[in-house]
């Protein structure tokens, strides 16, 4: 396929056909990569979750965030701050473990600030570590955020490895 040319859908819409990396980054055409998420894809918060954490614990948060993409897109108004949050997240610890430290902060820092104010936790360190959404420890997520952002902007700080510094979404889940 000649590189240059966009990929389209039937409908016309663009669609990147390329192959792509554990971590998202595009491959040439013809090198193997790893499956891609499908998209839109309507789960259960159960499933988004569940699916999102098997990403993550593979290495492979690229592909959490478009699970989480896709709950966002299709859940209720009243959650959509919720999983764009945790998508940020997962964007952010993809930009972190590319080494792109700047992207991969700000990303981190902006899912920790969403997942705060979704909570409705305005500060009280004991309310914030308490509150659940669908099993999810909001609290120890957005400090697992904001430890990682600090951590990945030290000078001479090593490489981030996606799959050991995977988040744990739910904390009792093992």
């Amino acid at each position: 396929m000649d590189e240059t040319r966009r990929d389209r859908d039937a409908e016309g819409r663009a669609h990147n056909a390329r192959p792509r990396d554990g971590l998202g980054r595009p491959l040439p055409y013809g090198t193997p990569g790893v499956e891609r998420q499908p998209e839109g894809v309507v789960r259960t918060p159960a499933e988004t979750v569940r699916e999102a954490q098997r990403l993550l614990d593979a290495g492979m948060p690229f592909h959490a965030h478009e699970v989480f993409e896709d709950a966002w897109k299709s859940g209720p108004e009243a959650e959509r701050e919720l999983w764009r949050g945790l998508a940020q997240l997962a964007v952010g610890l993809t930009h972190a473990a590319r080494g792109n430290v700047t992207g991969g902060a700000r990303l981190l820092r902006r899912g920790a600030a969403a997942l705060t104010e979704f909570a409705g936790v305005g500060g009280a360190a004991e309310t914030a570590a308490a509150t659940t959404v669908y099993g999810i420890g909001i609290g120890a997520l957005t400090g697992w955020a904001r430890e990682l952002a600090a951590r990945v902007e030290d000078a001479g700080a090593p490489a981030v490895d996606a799959a050991a510094e995977a988040p744990r979404l739910q904390p009792d889940d093992g």
